[in-house]
């Protein structure tokens, strides 16, 4: 009898051993899968971050104000939008991969830029321009400021190498048209000739879109000319204020609740699905 109960004394701290050990390593499994917290990347350029972020000369990017509208215990928001940047520069000046080594599956990339594109391929300033629209099309130029060569492309291919890289990663891309200048025409704001290109990308490519521009003119519009004055600064008709930028913000939430099926929204504070 005796004999008996050992054997079955050893069989019962055999299992129980084998359940503690089940069960650590599930854990050790599981527990870094569910402290992974995801983090929305913000790029773009100083309409989404001025500067250093301060608001210096009350100019302010929208990427300021965004973090509030999710919840941060269980999503970070980092802004790496720099002034000055075109989606080209965004590239060839290192914050894209800087943005890159840092993408883990399952984070956010929200992108917006434009405002730069526009400007000379190759000129002794800024060198920041790329060619109109979103074909394939390139040049090859002197870049004087990085002086060495350098193959120039269209606005929708660096957008679409930010979709793509995105997507490499296991993170999911966020393409937003560029918010409006202080610009009007005929009694409206016009609308940024590259906001139909990004919209082409985002489509394209299957990234998730918010018509930032249009959410935004539409609102400008209803106020009149001389109250959206106060959005922007004095200096320019293309940085906003704190107040500007405020509402920029709040535009790209209220984009981003209208966009279907985007996992975005399930982070935010009062959750959209």
């Amino acid at each position: 009898m005796k004999s008996l109960d050992f054997k079955t004394g050893i069989k019962k701290n055999y299992a129980l051993l084998l359940l503690i050990a089940f069960i650590s390593l599930t854990s050790f499994i599981l527990i870094p899968l569910q402290d992974h917290k995801p983090t929305l990347f913000l790029i773009g350029d100083s309409t989404v971050k001025n500067g250093k972020g301060k608001g210096d000369g009350n100019l302010w990017g929208w990427g300021n104000y965004i973090a509030p509208y999710f919840d941060s215990t269980r999503i970070s928001v980092n802004n790496s939008a720099l002034g000055g940047r075109s989606s080209r520069t965004f590239i060839s000046g290192g914050n894209w991969e800087k943005v890159l080594s840092q993408l883990k599956p399952g984070d956010f990339v929200m992108m917006q830029f434009g405002h730069n594109d526009g400007g000379a391929l190759d000129d002794t300033a800024r060198a920041r321009g790329t060619i109109k629209g979103t074909g394939e099309e390139f040049k090859e130029i002197y870049n004087p400021i990085l002086k060495k060569q350098e193959v120039v492309y269209t606005y929708g291919w660096y957008m679409r190498k930010f979709v793509n890289d995105t997507k490499e990663k296991g993170a999911i891309p966020i393409i937003c048209s560029p918010i409006p200048r202080n610009d009007w025409k005929e009694g409206k704001v016009k609308r940024e000739e590259y906001a139909k290109w990004a919209e082409e990308t985002a489509k394209t490519t299957k990234a998730y879109f918010i018509p930032l521009n249009t959410i935004i003119a539409d609102k400008y519009d209803k106020v009149g000319q001389d109250s959206v004055k106060s959005f922007f600064t004095t200096i320019d008709h293309t940085h906003t204020s704190g107040i500007g930028a405020k509402l920029n913000a709040l535009s790209v939430i209220e984009g981003l609740k209208k966009v279907r099926k985007c996992p975005l929204k399930k982070y935010l504070v009062n959750k959209e699905r």
